[in-house]
């Protein structure tokens, strides 16, 4: 009995050591093996598509409220707003503030064509105040570009009101209008670029009749790369007429899908007069940082609605848009 009883307890042990073999080997193999994350595309992403440029899904976005006179308003809370991304409301809202005093990039570009001969050096002087009055050296920084048949920044970006002055009186009259390209590589190669510390106010400040007769770049191409690069284009017609001239609907385009606003001046004093609410918006702003809901890096067009829910008749200037994926800028784009 003795000896049976020795065999069935050695029989037992290599079964129980036999399977913790198992076990422990299993543990190894799934130790050793590749991880896999299950929300990571490992195929390699079309860099052709604009993208919005992110690595944990979230999205910021900065705005601005009007009432029905165009006044800028500052006291509204996040539960005054709807918000939809793709036509869903945010997974998750990590916050939201007011902000009046957020360092800004700016670009400054101006229409050299021959369309705008005789209100040119009004224009160039007007654009030197607003420069003096909106940037803080040490705080705001601005580029300098014009453009005709080609785009040319004139002053790289800087703080200095004098140096950004002096790039305006260098600006030349020319042919014809490449108004799209202008905006396109203003966005592309100053103002997506550009490095930041923190959270900063991008914007475009454009002067031009609207009319294009040169670019290489369409208007849908040049909305798409303002809204990677996050920049609201204000615009500025310079055609001195109530309708804004045959160009207007372009400028229009350019600032309502990027969250800007478009300006129609009716004499030359109006000009300044449009100059002074660009800069009242750039300090009257909110700011909202979300991730959106089924987010999936795929190139898809993810379109942005933000409404006022607690007030008839306000209007919100938001980006439309923007294109989820999470590969890094092309500069072959």
């Amino acid at each position: 009995m003795r000896i049976i009883g020795i065999f069935v307890a050695a029989s037992l042990f290599t079964v129980l050591f036999s399977q913790a073999n198992v076990q422990v080997s299993s543990q190894n193999e799934q130790k050793n093996a590749p991880l896999k994350n299950s929300n990571t595309d490992t195929s390699k992403p079309d860099d052709s598509l604009p993208t919005i440029r992110t690595s944990v899904r979230e999205v910021h976005l900065i705005f601005t409220v009007t009432d029905k006179e165009g006044h800028y308003l500052k006291n509204l809370t996040q539960n005054d707003f709807k918000l939809l991304d793709d036509h869903k409301p945010p997974e998750e809202v990590s916050s939201f503030r007011s902000e009046t005093d957020l360092p800004l990039q700016i670009g400054l570009l101006i229409d050299t064509s021959e369309s705008v001969k005789e209100r040119f050096e009004f224009e160039q002087q007007a654009a030197i105040e607003f420069l003096k009055e909106t940037i803080r050296p040490g705080y705001d920084r601005a580029f300098v570009m014009g453009f005709d048949a080609s785009p040319k920044v004139v002053q790289d970006f800087t703080d200095d009101p004098q140096k950004l002055s002096a790039g305006v009186h260098q600006l030349r009259l020319g042919s014809l209008t490449a108004m799209y390209d202008a905006v396109y590589e203003a966005c592309k190669q100053k103002l997506l670029t550009q490095p930041q510390a923190g959270p900063v106010r991008h914007a475009i400040v454009l002067l031009s009749d609207g009319n294009d007769n040169a670019s290489s770049v369409s208007l849908a191409r040049t909305i798409d790369m303002a809204q990677r690069a996050e920049v609201s284009v204000f615009t500025i017609s310079t055609s001195l007429t109530r309708s804004g001239g045959p160009g207007f609907k372009n400028l229009e385009k350019l600032a309502e899908a990027t969250g800007g606003r478009s300006y129609v001046p009716m004499r030359l004093a109006g000009v300044t007069t449009a100059f002074a609410a660009i800069q009242e918006g750039l300090r009257c702003q909110y700011a909202v940082s979300y991730k959106p809901a089924a987010f999936t890096p795929n190139g898809h067009y993810r379109s942005i609605d933000l409404e006022v829910k607690t007030q008839r008749g306000l209007r919100v200037h938001c980006r439309k848009g923007y294109r989820s994926l999470e590969s890094p800028f092309s500069p072959g784009q």
